[in-house]
């Protein structure tokens, strides 16, 4: 077979896909075989063509040799900085047909269309879960291997994500990214931000399938679970006594250390609850707070 300028054309007998060269159409057979002749001497992921090993190679050593002209952030592929470039330009020149959404990349525009048709191409080989990103899918599988291969340069904390990483990082650098648009207070993480948002809106979107208690986080309505099932997870090390609660053990323990981290600023007399500093404040101030059971009918009716 040859193409128009009389060039001889390889054709792929499996999906019939012609190119021009022969070494091209043995890298796309792989796709049809599944092989990967190329190897990773650190994590020993394999890959169908060599200068995606060359790429990936990259992510192990940090290298990033191609540099933006406008912003000198680094990239450790071309195409990346290709990429990136278009967003000093503003250019997106692929849209969305069903909503107009517009991007800088192909790819992307594709994955985005996903949420329109819900297709999930990337399926995992060990529960079967699918996912739209292949990047997903590849940090789902940790799940199943365990593998952290991202480290802390800090504490040496290792991740399976680099997000995860890149949120942790921030605990050590101090830097809160997310701020709250009504009342300024910052966060390391979005979904703490969005978590905060909830008590300025009173959204309670998850809700109890026992009792229908809605709860503002995940998090509350898993805590508030357990006051049905009777599950106490968090036990004392020194005397076996159970909680369900993280934060009822900490106060726990305290019994045992003799610690009182609440302190009284009028006074300076010391706490190893909250609550009861609370409590000791109003022998300050004057005020007085009665439990509701022990106000009696009698003293409702008296007259001023």
């Amino acid at each position: 077979m040859k193409n128009p300028s009389g060039d001889k054309l390889c054709k792929c007998f499996q999906c019939g896909k012609t190119f021009g060269r022969k070494s091209s159409l043995k890298i796309h057979t792989r796709t049809h075989t599944g092989e990967k002749p190329f190897s990773c001497s650190v994590c020993g992921q394999r890959f169908t063509e060599k200068g995606n090993l060359k790429r990936h190679v990259l992510t192990h050593t940090g290298e990033k040799p191609f540099s933006c002209s406008v912003c000198s952030k680094a990239f450790s592929t071309k195409g990346n900085l290709k990429t990136h470039t278009k967003t000093h330009r503003g250019e997106k020149p692929f849209s969305c047909s069903v909503c107009g959404q517009r991007f800088t990349q192909k790819g992307s525009l594709d994955i985005h269309a996903r949420l329109h048709t819900g297709e999930k191409p990337f399926s995992c080989s060990v529960c079967g879960q699918r996912f739209t990103r292949k990047e997903y899918l590849i940090s789902h599988a940790r799940t199943h291997t365990g593998e952290k291969p991202f480290s802390c340069s800090v504490c040496s904390k290792a991740f399976s994500t680099k997000g995860n990483l890149k949120t942790h990082t921030r605990t050590h650098t101090g830097e809160k990214t997310f701020s709250c648009s009504v009342c300024g207070e910052r966060f390391i993480q979005k979904e703490n931000l969005i978590s905060h948002a909830r008590t300025h809106t009173g959204e309670k979107p998850f809700s109890c399938s026992v009792c229908s208690k809605a709860f503002s986080t995940k998090g509350n309505l898993k805590t508030h679970t357990r006051t049905h099932t009777g599950e106490k997870t968090f036990s004392c090390s020194v005397c076996g006594e159970r909680f369900i609660q993280k934060e009822n053990l900490i106060s726990h323990a305290r019994t045992h250390t003799g610690e009182k981290p609440f302190s009284c600023s009028v006074c300076g007399r010391t706490f190893s609850r909250k609550r009861s500093l609370e409590e000791h404040l109003l022998t300050h101030t004057g005020e007085q707070c009665f439990p509701a059971q022990s106000v009696t009918t009698d003293a409702l009716q008296q007259p001023n």
